[in-house]
């Protein structure tokens, strides 16, 4: 018998090669541009323009107020004494606004015409800037002397202000986030927790109050 002769070839493994196009980063950001615009659109065909205008709203809203606030708190007290409670975002506030969506989402699916009156969105937006304009101000006015914490203790840096926005009413920053936090509700024509933001703000900030008067007598 003849010999029989055997080849073996070796076998690599075969890496696969990513496509050249996908590592250029224009390409890339503009690849990853297309596939959110079709989410965008996919999200619009399935709720229509109405509800993503309202829901891209109420993330705006609620990104810039939480942003801001910590953004002033840093610049008026410095990064080191600013923790991240200045964010003011709680497990009861992420309660409220879960059930702010729930609802939003709810009266889409049964009663769409409930979320189809502009005019009522506008209103809400209206009293989002205004909120927003008189807290700011409120914060911008008292400095230093403005926390996100009731102060029960005195400090040398906290004054009573009686200037500015001060000089029109005594709590402009809890008028302006009471102001804001119904608009957020009244922007998604939602009127079960429009009520319920409304009685529950009023509640919280008026056990509030009477702390600083307490610590000026």
């Amino acid at each position: 018998m003849g010999n029989t002769r055997k080849t073996f070839h070796s076998c690599r493994p075969i890496s696969p090669q990513l496509n050249p196009k996908y590592r250029n980063p224009k390409i890339a950001a503009e690849i990853a541009g297309e596939t959110i615009r079709s989410l965008l659109i996919a999200a619009e065909t399935a709720m229509g323009p109405t509800s993503i205008s309202h829901l891209s709203q109420f993330l705006a809203a609620i990104l810039f107020f939480h942003g801001s606030e910590y953004a002033l708190a840093v610049f008026f007290h410095g990064r080191s004494n600013v923790a991240v409670s200045s964010l003011l975002i709680s497990k009861q506030y992420v309660i409220a606004m879960a059930c702010a969506l729930l609802e939003y989402l709810s009266e889409v699916v049964l009663f769409p015409e409930l979320k189809e009156h502009r005019w009522i969105s506008g209103v809400g937006v209206l009293m989002v800037l205004l909120g927003e304009i008189v807290r700011k101000a409120a914060i911008v006015t008292a400095r230093r002397s403005f926390t996100h914490n009731i102060r029960v203790h005195y400090d040398q840096d906290h004054h009573l202000i009686t200037h500015g926005i001060y000089r029109y009413m005594r709590h402009p920053s809890y008028c302006g986030f009471f102001i804001w936090a119904i608009g957020t509700q009244v922007m998604l024509c939602n009127p079960l927790c429009t009520i319920a933001f409304a009685a529950v703000t009023w509640r919280f900030f008026s056990s509030r109050i009477p702390y600083p008067f307490l610590e000026i007598l």
